[in-house]
């Protein structure tokens, strides 16, 4: 511990330092800037034939490159993705995982871990508002925990219907065809998912949305009634909390739609779900602990450094789906004494501690402490979509649910808006001034607009440091304009 001590001291002075020489998001250059520093300070092979000498000079050469060219996610103009900068304890937490190395598939890999993660999903499926009965797991990210829920809703459809099960029969069993239903502004994990769990690109029925983006109840359920009888329904898929515009699906409706027709339903509420520790905003999400089963992803509306995905369904016993594999990991005569990990509600097997760091800034915080961080994210996006509005060169999309703003740059060259605010967007990032994420929303009649978006997850910036990012994105639009006429 010694060394580890003396080794941290020196890192966190690198990173002092560095912070100190940065007035922007990343340093400027861009991609080929980036390529350029690499080329330089990574010259000698990562996996020499022999060790770097001092361990010490080693760590410090990396961590000083690594720091240099990383982006600051406590910059007010770091705006691009879902990137929190994190709470101090949440980081020191984060650094005792890594150095205890315990790991969650197996009760001999970490005890306290095992334990940690058991009361933490509790309280997370209590805050989505889930009884006794549910359990749950953390995961790598919100991509993973959607994916869990496909495999699972898979096989709970495959039991119910055919008494079989695919861990056993593949998917051929029974001459089905598996479907999901979900709206067309899903996240892509649903893609993803549907690969990875034998359903396929074609397995996916996009339900109709109303004008804001959210599924229409009656149209899924009439789709669910007209669907031919080789077709099994898997999930209905539905959003809380949209990645763009943060709305979140009609959840009351759709659950009695699910439940009518004996379909799993699973709420993406990776992004969303973090306004649940807000008094105000939590009234949106009425109806969540309806869903079988939840994504939450605390490194988003959380404030700690990723991994912090959270899986949880209603009912703990449908996590059997995952453990139907029989391995010298939790063996009959080990459980019956107590000695259990956490292998079987997982699609992982050994798997670090991330419970530490969300326990350290849940109980340091509390839920008030959480929730007033959102909601200073949420009046953020409030100050940001009005001044954008105020804005004749910029166009706003919609009013913020969430903490997001989206709008684009409107060129009076005549200039393709797709094109312009795609171009803008990179300039900002090429000169290190913003980093703002680019979305492809459907317009009327088909096809796809660019806009831009503000992604705010940092409480600690001000209204002054937003209209600054938006007077950065108002300058380099002119100067595009400025060099199309020229």
């Amino acid at each position: 511990m010694r060394q580890l001590r003396t080794l941290i001291d020196d890192v966190l002075g690198v990173l002092e330092d560095v912070g100190k020489g940065r007035a922007n998001p990343v340093a400027p250059g861009g991609p080929t800037a980036v390529r350029a520093y690499a080329d330089d300070v990574l010259a000698e092979p990562l996996l020499p034939a022999t060790g770097g000498g001092n361990p010490a000079e080693v760590l410090r050469k990396l961590v000083e490159a690594y720091a240099n060219w990383s982006v600051d996610v406590s910059h007010p103009a770091t705006v691009a993705r879902m990137q929190c900068p994190p709470t101090a304890v949440a980081v020191a937490a984060d650094l005792v995982a890594g150095a205890l190395n315990q790991s969650m598939h197996a009760w001999e890999a970490g005890p306290f871990a095992l334990e940690l993660e058991r009361r933490l999903i509790e309280d997370l499926a209590t805050l989505v508002g889930y009884g006794a009965d549910a359990g749950g797991t953390l995961t790598a990210g919100g991509s993973i925990s959607n994916v869990m829920a496909m495999l699972i809703a898979r096989d709970e459809a495959y039991r119910r219907r055919l008494g079989r099960s695919t861990f056993d029969s593949g998917l051929a069993v029974g001459g089905v065809r598996p479907v999901v239903l979900c709206t067309e502004t899903v996240h892509f994990s649903v893609d993803r998912g549907a690969s990875i769990a034998g359903i396929g690109a074609d397995g996916i029925i996009r339900v109709p949305a109303d004008d804001l983006g959210r599924m229409i109840p009656a149209e899924a359920d009439r789709i669910l009634r007209e669907l031919p009888s080789d077709c099994l329904p898997v999930m209905l898929f539905v959003c809380a909390g949209s990645t763009d515009f943060g709305w979140v699906d009609p959840l009351p409706e759709l659950a009695r739609v699910a439940r009518e027709h004996g379909v799993w339903l699973h709420a993406d509420a990776a992004y969303g779900g973090g306004a649940l520790f807000s008094e105000r905003l939590r009234p949106l999400f009425d109806g969540l602990a309806e869903a079988d089963s939840v994504t939450l992803d605390l490194h988003k509306f959380g404030w700690v450094p990723a991994s912090a995905g959270v899986f949880l369904t209603r009912d703990a016993a449908m996590l059997d789906h995952l453990a139907v594999q029989q391995t010298s990991l939790n063996s009959p005569d080990d459980v019956a004494e107590g000695f259990v990990g956490r292998y079987g509600h997982s699609i992982q097997a050994t798997r670090r501690c991330d419970a530490l760091k969300i326990a350290a800034t849940l109980r340091a915080y509390g839920r008030d402490g959480i929730g007033a961080m959102v909601d200073a994210c949420h009046e953020l996006s409030r100050y940001g979509a009005a001044r954008v509005a105020r804005e004749a060169k910029l166009q706003l999309a919609a009013e913020p649910v969430l903490s997001t703003v989206l709008f684009r740059y409107l060129p009076g060259d005549g200039s393709d808006l797709d094109a312009f605010n795609s171009s803008l967007r990179r300039q900002l990032m090429r000169d290190g001034h913003a980093m703002l994420a680019r979305v492809f929303l459907p317009r009327p009649g088909g096809g796809k607009d660019v806009w831009l978006k503000l992604m705010l997850l940092n409480p600690d910036t001000t209204g002054e440091q937003l209209d600054q990012v938006i007077d950065d994105v108002l300058a380099a639009g002119a100067a595009l304009e400025a060099a199309g006429r020229s």
